[in-house]
Parts: structure tokens; C-alpha cells; sequence
């Protein structure tokens, strides 16, 4: 078996992407989208469609402009949804809007739209993941709605505290971002590249696979954003991993055996001290994490600039 192949036995394989084909040729479980996927995809002519149908759904919604627009942004990331779920047996994350990071209330709110736009389409949300930054105000929002049956992928997590604080919320699934991790240490110790094993993203991962699993929480850990497959190979047994079309490719072309590095059950043998968390800890450990503060403000910073890119381009069609 090619190690793609040997992965899916291990692992939860999900395509990180917006691009139906890709979803198409790998067959994954589930698939994941944020705003800088659906602008990529938006370029291709192949879902002019998609975007006629938001912006005819939009006009027909409301005759104020900024609610417009607002209503054509979240139609259309429903719509590119719609079609994955065609594709994947299991689920599909869609983000909310990254400026309201920092607003729990507004959070709620939009997550609670997404999903009635799905329930609208006949889709049961058991199959909506509704993606939202790991902020403070982000967990606290997903712990709100994760009650009403609305289950959240949180994103942009970089760090222990925002791992332990999405558990103790509750929250069905999270997303480290192993290779952006990994771009900070880099630059900060100014080398070109970091074997796998010592990866400090995977280490991150591991570390909160291993917390979660010692302590029992049902909690599942996606790693996300990966730069090579050796990360990958370092993460086989993860509860899931969700990767670009490009290294689905690579590890599909790739031939070798892979061994299964993270395993619940001997989590349970790991020595590890439980953290109790509440907002001024969780903030604190935050301040004294210099990567995971610089790439969770940048992630958000750069979700927002491809929403704008997006929202010009809807905007100018309405």
C-alpha cells in the first residue's frame, strides 16, 4: 500500500480544500474550507454557478445593501458545503467570519445562521462542523452553541492553553496548525528546515493528543496545515488530518511502511499534569506564548484580507 493508503488506517483523512475535483480523487472522510480556499476557488469559471445562485439568493433576502452582501458571503459558503457534502460521506467545516473573532455574542449569532441555511438544503447539522477562531471569545462562543447541537471545528490553534480550554468547553473538534508552527520556529531560530521527528508542530500535536486522551475528554484533534509529509507521517494515528490536494498527491505517489505514532490507549501511560484553566490563565499562558499570540493574530489578520478579496468581488456583482 502507498502511504496514503496505509494513513486511512490509522487516521481520519480529510481534504483540506475547496476544490471539488481534488475531494473527488482522494476520497476522504470529511473536508474543511476557510475563507482564503473558497477565494481561491471562486477564480475558477467552474463555480460561476455557485456564486449566480448566492448573489440571486441575496437580492431576493434584502434590500439593504450591507445585509446583502452579508447574506451572499454566507450563501456562498454554504454552496461550495452543499457540494462537498455531495462528495464526502461525513462532515464539512465552514468559517465564520474572522473580524468577529473577538465577539462572542456575534459568533453565536452567525454560527446559528450557517447552520439554518444548511437546515434550510435538507442537511442535517450532525454533518456541519462551523469553524471559529481558538480566541477566548471564540471558545466561549462554541461552548454556547455546542449545547444547541451546533459541533465546531476551532481553528487557528496553536497552543496548549487554547487545546485545554477548547476541551474543557466542550468542543467537538479542533485543528492545530502544525506547519505554521513550524514557520515560527524556523524563522526564529533562522534555519531552513527541522526534521520531522523534532518538528515542533508535531510535537505541539502530539502533546495535545496525548493531554486529551489521558484525561478522557472526547475532544477530537485534527492537525491541519501541514508543509511536508513527513509531518504527516509523524502525526499517523491522530484522530484525524486534514491535508492539501497537493500532499494527498505526494503521499499517494509515495510507496514505504508507516507506523503508527499516536495511540490513545498508551496516552493513558503518559505522564501528564492537568491544567485548570480559566480566562485570566488562559490569557496569560497565551501572553508567554510568543509564537502561538504572532500566528493566531496573523491567521486571523489573513482569513480577514481573502474575505475582503471576496467580498469586493461579490459586492461588485451586486
Amino acid at each position: 500500500m502507498n502511504l496514503l493508503e496505509q494513513l486511512k488506517t490509522f487516521t481520519q483523512v480529510v481534504a483540506d480544500t475547496g476544490d471539488f475535483a481534488s475531494i473527488e480523487a482522494y476520497k476522504p472522510i470529511d473536508a474543511t474550507t476557510n475563507p482564503s480556499l473558497i477565494y481561491a476557488a471562486s477564480q475558477d469559471e467552474k463555480y460561476k454557478g455557485l456564486i449566480d445562485d448566492a448573489l440571486s439568493f441575496a437580492k431576493k433576502s434584502s434590500a439593504d445593501k450591507s445585509s446583502r452582501l452579508s447574506k451572499a458571503m454566507d450563501k456562498l459558503a454554504i454552496n461550495f458545503g452543499l457540494e462537498i457534502l455531495k462528495i464526502v460521506p461525513g462532515r464539512v467545516s465552514t468559517e465564520v467570519d474572522a473580524r468577529l473573532s473577538f465577539d462572542t455574542e456575534a459568533t453565536v449569532k452567525k454560527a446559528r445562521e450557517l447552520i439554518s441555511l444548511y437546515e434550510a438544503e435538507g442537511i442535517s447539522r450532525q454533518r456541519i462542523l462551523i469553524k471559529v477562531a481558538s480566541t477566548w471569545e471564540g471558545i466561549k462562543a462554541a461552548e454556547i452553541i455546542e449545547k444547541e447541537g451546533i459541533h465546531c471545528n476551532l481553528t487557528l490553534l496553536f497552543s496548549q492553553a487554547q487545546a485545554i480550554a477548547c476541551a474543557d468547553a466542550g468542543v467537538r473538534l479542533i485543528s492545530p496548525f502544525v506547519g505554521r508552527i513550524l514557520d515560527w520556529h524556523k524563522k526564529d531560530r533562522g534555519v531552513s528546515e527541522i526534521p520531522a521527528t523534532e518538528d515542533p508542530g508535531v510535537v505541539s500535536v502530539t502533546q495535545i493528543f496525548n493531554y486529551y486522551k489521558k484525561f478522557g475528554y472526547p475532544t477530537q484533534v485534527m492537525g491541519a496545515s501541514f508543509r511536508n509529509i513527513g509531518e504527516i507521517c509523524e502525526l499517523a494515528g491522530c484522530d484525524l488530518l486534514t491535508i492539501s490536494p497537493k500532499l494527498l498527491e505526494e503521499l499517494e505517489r509515495t510507496e514505504g511502511t508507516l507506523t503508527k505514532k499516536l495511540d490513545a490507549d498508551a496516552a493513558h501511560g503518559v505522564e501528564i499534569e492537568k491544567i485548570m484553566l480559566d480566562e485570566k490563565s488562559f490569557r496569560w499562558m497565551m501572553n508567554e506564548d510568543a509564537m502561538a499570540t504572532e500566528k493566531l493574530a496573523e491567521g486571523i489578520r489573513n482569513f480577514t484580507k481573502d474575505l475582503i478579496k471576496l467580498e469586493n468581488q461579490i459586492a461588485a456583482r451586486l
